[in-house]
C-alpha cells in the first residue's frame, strides 16, 4: 500500500463509518474499483481508531457524565434509576454479544466474509430492511425512555456489522427504528454503543499486525496517515448525520446502498473486479 492509497482509504472510512452504509465495505469495494490488493480486515479494524478518537471526543460529555454517574451508583442504589447510570450497564451489555461472536467467527471476518458477492448482497439486504424500519417505526421514543431490552436488541443487531456491507451504525438504527426511537435518539445510542466494540477490535487487530499474526501489506507510516483522516473526516460525519437526521428520512442511504450493491454484483458476478 502506498501513501496515496493510504490518503483515500482513510478518507473513505472516514466518511463511511458512521453513515449507513458500511465503512468495512467500502474499505474492500474502493480497493477492488482500483484494482488495489484488499487492505485486510486487520487495516481497517485499526483504522476504526481514528473514528472511535472522533466519536470520543464528540461525545465526550456524555462519555463523562455516563460513567461518572454509572460508577457512582454502583455505592448508590438510589442511583441506579437514573439514566445516565442505565446506559452505562446498557452499553456494557449490548458490547457482548459482538465481543463473543468477533472472537469466534475471527477468521471468517478476515475471508470469507470479505467476498464481494456476499458485500453486494449484504449491502442491498439491509438497505431494505433499514427502509422498511424507516417507513414503519413509530419514532415517538426519545432516548430518555431506553430500556435494558432495547439496548440488548440494538447490540444483538450490532453483531450483524461483523458481514463487511451491512454497517455497524445501520443495522443498529434499524433495530432502535423497530423499537419506536427518534432516529436521533437511535443514532446518538448507536454511536455511543460502537465506542466498546471499535476499541477492542482495534486495539487487537493493531497487537496482531504489530505481532506479525495479521498479515498486511500496509506499513506504519501508511496506516498512521489514514487512521488521522479517519479522524478528521468521521468527526464531520457524525455532525453531518445528528443534523440531518433531526429533519430528514434515511431514503437517500437505502437507495446508494443498493445501487452500489447492484453494480457491485453486476461487476463481481463475471470477475471484472476481484
Amino acid at each position: 500500500m502506498d501513501l496515496l492509497q493510504s490518503i483515500i482509504l482513510g478518507i473513505v472510512q472516514g466518511l463511511t463509518e458512521f453513515l449507513p452504509i458500511s465503512s468495512s465495505a467500502h474499505l474492500r469495494i474502493v480497493p477492488a474499483f482500483f484494482g488495489w490488493d484488499d487492505p485486510g480486515a486487520g487495516f481497517t479494524a485499526v483504522v476504526q481508531l481514528g473514528t472511535m478518537l472522533a466519536e470520543v471526543i464528540y461525545f465526550r460529555r456524555d462519555l463523562l457524565r455516563i460513567g461518572t454517574r454509572w460508577a457512582a451508583s454502583l455505592r448508590r442504589p438510589e442511583l441506579r434509576s437514573q439514566l445516565d447510570a442505565r446506559m452505562g450497564w446498557y452499553l456494557i451489555w449490548a458490547t457482548i454479544p459482538i465481543g463473543v461472536l468477533g472472537l469466534l467467527f475471527e477468521d471468517s471476518i478476515k475471508t470469507t466474509f470479505r467476498a464481494l458477492e456476499l458485500i453486494a448482497c449484504t449491502l442491498i439486504a439491509l438497505g431494505i430492511v433499514l427502509l422498511i424500519a424507516d417507513r414503519r417505526g413509530t419514532r415517538h421514543r426519545p432516548i430518555t425512555d431506553l430500556q435494558l431490552r432495547d439496548g440488548l436488541i440494538m447490540g444483538a443487531a450490532q453483531t450483524l456489522a461483523l458481514v463487511p456491507g451491512v454497517s455497524r451504525s445501520g443495522a443498529t438504527l434499524t433495530a432502535g427504528l423497530f423499537l419506536g426511537l427518534e432516529r436521533a435518539a437511535a443514532a446518538r445510542f448507536s454511536f455511543l454503543l460502537s465506542i466498546p466494540a471499535v476499541v477492542l477490535s482495534g486495539l487487537y487487530q493493531a497487537y496482531e499486525l504489530v505481532t506479525g499474526k495479521t498479515p498486511g501489506d500496509a506499513g506504519a507510516g501508511e496506516i498512521v496517515v489514514a487512521t488521522l483522516l479517519a479522524f478528521v473526516t468521521g468527526y464531520a460525519a457524525i455532525a453531518f448525520l445528528l443534523r440531518y437526521l433531526v429533519t430528514h428520512s434515511l431514503a437517500v442511504f437505502v437507495a446508494y446502498r443498493i445501487v452500489l450493491g447492484v453494480i457491485l454484483l453486476a461487476l463481481a458476478i463475471p470477475g471484472v473486479i476481484d
